[in-house]
């Protein structure tokens, strides 16, 4: 997949014209995509509780193409009014990519996990992309825009035992809630999808391990990793989002894209491919 560093010809750029709200926009997954999103000639609002970040990052990709707004996520005032404002500043929404998620407190053990975790964890990763598809719904029907939904899913979604028991539960509810989606909204021309990373070394995840130094958590996701020599990055996530934005994906709906280098489909107990 194309780097989100790398320059795109103007006859080559996918989302020419389109504008597009990132929840979780501000670092990480957000931000490399919001760059790329820019890069093929969208228009982005950035959406996050992080302002200074989210801030800097749109002095960075330029007034004209970006523009910041705080949003939690679990407050539904706060989700419609950054759809609203993509509306008033750029003049619509075709991309709702509903990013922003928690991972939890790092708890394995179902007999110490709390309920206060379990329901801060759906309110940002299910309750959010909730009202993202809500209120992107809400603009893009009337206006009869072939738009698109993506929500941030995870290699959870498909395999136990890879997240603590909140999170998992969360995307897997989330892969509920887009092919529900999917399946309201495809009469409308809208599309509904997940794209669902393998473990990769962002923010949340370095803070997740510790906050240890992020070529430790590439080095641990790597010794885990099924597909060797290659190593997961934001960039990889933000070219998934990227085809699922863009008309290449024309006919792609109700799906959880995993971006996981086949660790999902495989058990390595049974050992039949070792050398």
């Amino acid at each position: 997949m194309a780097s989100s560093s790398q320059e795109v010809p103007a006859g080559a750029r996918k989302l020419e014209g389109k504008v597009a709200v990132i929840t979780g926009g501000a670092n990480g997954i957000g931000a490399c995509t919001a760059r790329l999103f820019v890069k093929h000639g969208a228009r982005v609002v950035v959406a996050d509780i992080q302002d200074e970040l989210g801030a800097s990052l749109c002095a960075e990709l330029g007034p004209e193409n970006s523009s910041y707004v705080h949003c939690d996520v679990t407050d539904e005032a706060d989700v419609a009014g950054a759809v609203d404002h993509a509306v008033a500043r750029f003049g619509g929404l075709d991309v709702m990519f509903n990013n922003a998620g928690v991972s939890g407190a790092p708890c394995f053990a179902i007999r110490d996990a709390t309920k206060a975790d379990l329901e801060r964890v759906l309110a940002v990763n299910v309750v959010g992309p909730f009202l993202g598809t809500k209120h992107a719904a809400r603009v893009m029907v009337p206006a009869r825009r072939r738009g698109c939904v993506i929500s941030t899913s995870s290699i959870a979604s498909a395999v136990a035992g890879a997240a603590p028991h909140a999170y998992t539960a969360s995307k897997r509810a989330l892969v509920g809630l887009t092919e529900s989606a999917a399946a309201e909204l495809g009469r409308h021309g809208i599309r509904v999808n997940c794209v669902a990373p393998a473990g990769v070394a962002t923010p949340m995840a370095t803070a997740g391990m510790g906050g240890v130094d992020e070529r430790a958590v590439e080095a641990v996701l790597e010794a885990a990793a099924n597909l060797k020599g290659v190593g997961l990055k934001v960039d990889d996530i933000a070219a998934a989002a990227l085809f699922l934005a863009s008309d290449d994906a024309r006919y792609v709906s109700g799906q959880n894209l995993l971006v996981d280098g086949g660790f999902s489909v495989v058990n390595p107990s049974l050992g039949f491919f070792r050398d």
